[in-house]
């Protein structure tokens, strides 16, 4: 039989169903029924506008936790659309949540960001209940070290001594990093004389379009950094959805001699044309996927073949199983997966799960060891063992979900302003 493309894409979105699926609900089987989901709460942490975690609690005594990427006062407004579809119901049934939750049309459309954090405390609850991490219940792990890459940027790339300190701290960081994604945007790179405003002001507008001598200057701030770096590392260039076609084109080949991983970002987040010309015209990898949720907006981006990686966040795409139907449908086009990863404990450490349950995973953003994160991700968060790192991999998650507790003096210290105990 010769099949069609739309044939095939519709076969292949039919396969989760039958493959992890099946493992799991065997397991489930003999607890169906036995808890009921009783709470659904959610609080926010003071980092940014995201960073808000869900409880899911039931008449077993045991909670489920996750993480949703909106505003505390945003996930708990559209908890109370969510709460006739989950409260006394059998936490274990995830798909038939799932597919309510992110189907519903009246009288809001579902707010996937909120239904990512629940589907992820969903699977941390069923861990618990059935006595596993949660890789091992999406049919991992496919691997038993997660590889992971680092976010930084020099105060400087135009000062030599600064560049080549920076370098020389990420080469030589205990963790081992071999892959640092380097962002541009805000700093001394574009022209000084039209660089944007503060991101705190009201006029902080980004500039879409890049002239010749800025995307000049972004040539020779990766130029510094490869000559620093030498060939020890991998580079990524980072941008922030900002850039027209043109200069997402410009940049793309002002770096290419750098031999960056991947160019991160480059064009707004949704489909269009010009992700298929900025493709045919970039001499380097491109990936997006951050902003994006649900198979059907990475959909576009696979059936046009613009991308060589994508890069979800649990938090936003659809937590562990919108995520999982995203995999499957990259698989067809044998696109490989990254995770984005800015968040707290609960994310990380979902994200290595994820990263343990499909096969054609490369690498995990990761904010591990950084000043700014450390409290957050592993002394409020974080009671029993935290995954180590080495050689810029990460040790599997212990213990059945997602393997953490929450230290509760901790978080209530780190809750933003106007936030209470669990809402």
């Amino acid at each position: 039989m010769n099949w069609t493309r739309r044939e095939l894409l519709k076969a292949a979105l039919a396969l989760p169903a039958g493959s992890y699926l099946a493992g799991y609900e065997a397991l489930a089987a003999p607890l169906k029924n036995k808890v009921k989901i009783t709470g659904i709460k959610a609080m926010q942490l003071r980092h940014n506008g995201g960073d808000c975690l869900i409880k899911i609690e039931t008449d077993a005594g045991l909670a489920g936790y996750g993480e949703a990427g909106a505003t505390g006062p945003m996930t708990r407004g559209r908890l109370q659309t969510m709460q006739r579809l989950l409260m006394g119901q059998d936490p274990l049934e995830i798909e038939r949540h799932f597919h309510n939750l992110s189907t519903m049309t009246h009288t809001y459309i579902a707010h996937i960001p909120t239904v990512s954090g629940v589907d992820i405390a969903l699977w941390d609850l069923a861990g618990k209940i059935l006595g596993q991490p949660v890789y091992k219940l999406m049919g991992g792990p496919f691997r038993d070290r997660i590889p992971l890459y680092t976010d930084d940027q020099p105060a400087d790339f135009f000062d030599r001594t600064i560049v080549r300190d920076f370098a020389q701290k990420n080469k030589s960081h205990p963790y081992n990093w071999t892959i640092v994604k380097v962002m541009f945007h805000h700093s001394s790179v574009l022209d000084p004389a039209r660089r944007q405003p503060s991101e705190h002001s009201l006029s902080a507008a980004r500039r879409t379009m890049l002239t010749s001598s800025e995307i000049k200057r972004i040539g020779k701030a990766f130029e510094n950094l490869r000559e620093a770096f030498g060939d020890d590392m991998d580079i990524v260039v980072h941008s922030l959805n900002e850039y027209d076609l043109p200069s997402a084109v410009g940049i793309a080949k002002a770096t290419a001699p750098m031999r960056p991983v991947w160019f991160e970002d480059p064009m707004p987040p949704y489909y269009s044309d010009s992700w298929k010309a900025l493709k045919q015209q970039s001499p380097v990898k491109i990936l997006t996927g951050e902003k994006l949720e649900m198979p059907k907006q990475f959909l576009p981006y696979l059936q046009n073949e613009v991308l060589d990686i994508i890069q979800p966040d649990l938090a936003y795409a659809g937590g562990f199983t919108g995520c999982k139907k995203i995999a499957d449908l990259a698989s067809l086009y044998q696109v490989p997966m990254n995770l984005h990863n800015y968040g707290t404990a609960v994310l990380h450490m979902a994200s290595l799960h994820f990263a343990a349950s499909i096969f054609d995973f490369f690498v995990c953003e990761s904010f591990v060891g950084k000043p700014k994160m450390e409290s957050q991700m592993v002394e409020p968060l974080c009671a029993s063992k935290f995954p180590q790192v080495k050689d810029a991999h990460s040790e599997l998650p212990e213990g059945p979900g997602l393997g953490i507790e929450l230290n509760e003096d901790a978080i209530k210290a780190d809750l933003a302003p106007g936030e209470t105990w669990w809402g």
